[in-house]
């Protein structure tokens, strides 16, 4: 009976864990959908309120990864960079148009879904099980995937986008056929997955270094902030470290 009613007791938290999480993803999506089809001064407030409640949980973590004063001043400075520098990604690309911005973020979702099937299907060896012990190869290789062809997706979308345009003004088009670039696909597709898992591992390694489960409780059935951004930060980062190094 006490093992009967354990399970029954089990059922309903896990429902309703589900239903939390269901929810809480439908009003991120309506969220962030909505900031980013108004744009300009929502898409940037919308911005720095993530980026901010990131920054907040990135401190928490250091602060208890950090022994000395000098070292979290040193953990929070690069926090600041490190978001800071991504966050600005989000609203320079959104400032080019829609598809700029859609590009590294569903790139970063498809991983997720990727790795998530392919992994579960596939199992295989860890990438780094002390870290991030679900975390397999046959993941990666999914996460490419499922990058490379969210990519490809929004190419052709972009394209259909810039012929309909031209159409309505009633520009000649060139009758070529478009064809994407599967190459450039793949190659793309390949870095995302790697990056994003990346900075999966490096907030990993920060919540276990603190002690913690998730960076914070902001989001029911999500945890923290940092938890749902952390591929994207890394991808949106290391895009913006590109960026920079090629304007000198």
């Amino acid at each position: 009976m006490a093992a009967a009613e354990g399970e029954g007791a089990a059922a309903p938290k896990k429902n309703s864990d589900l239903k939390a999480r269901t929810l809480s993803a439908i009003v991120m999506v309506a969220v962030a959908g909505g900031a980013l089809w108004l744009g300009g001064i929502a898409w940037t407030v919308f911005v720095l309120l993530v980026a901010t409640g990131v920054l907040w949980e990135w401190s928490k973590l250091s602060r208890a990864i950090a022994a000395s004063h000098w070292a979290r001043l040193i953990w929070l400075a690069a926090g600041v960079a490190y978001v800071g520098l991504a966050g600005e990604m989000l609203i320079v690309l959104r400032a080019e148009d829609t598809v700029s911005v859609l590009m590294p973020v569903l790139a970063v979702i498809a991983t997720d879904i990727g790795a998530y099937f392919a992994g579960r299907t596939f199992g295989g060896p860890k990438i780094a099980p002390k870290i991030s012990p679900s975390k397999t190869w046959s993941g990666l290789a999914g996460g490419a995937i499922g990058a490379g062809l969210a990519l490809a997706g929004l190419q052709a979308y972009a394209h259909w986008r810039a012929v309909s345009a031209m159409a309505a003004l009633h520009i000649p088009v060139a009758a070529a056929p478009f064809a994407i670039n599967w190459l450039e696909v793949a190659v793309s597709g390949l870095l995302v997955a790697i990056i994003a898992q990346t900075g999966d591992f490096f907030e990993s390694w920060m919540k276990r270094r603190a002690g913690v489960k998730d960076s914070g409780h902001l989001i029911p059935g999500h945890g923290g902030l940092f938890d749902r951004v952390d591929g994207l930060l890394a991808v949106l980062f290391v895009a913006g470290m590109l960026g920079a190094i090629g304007r000198f």
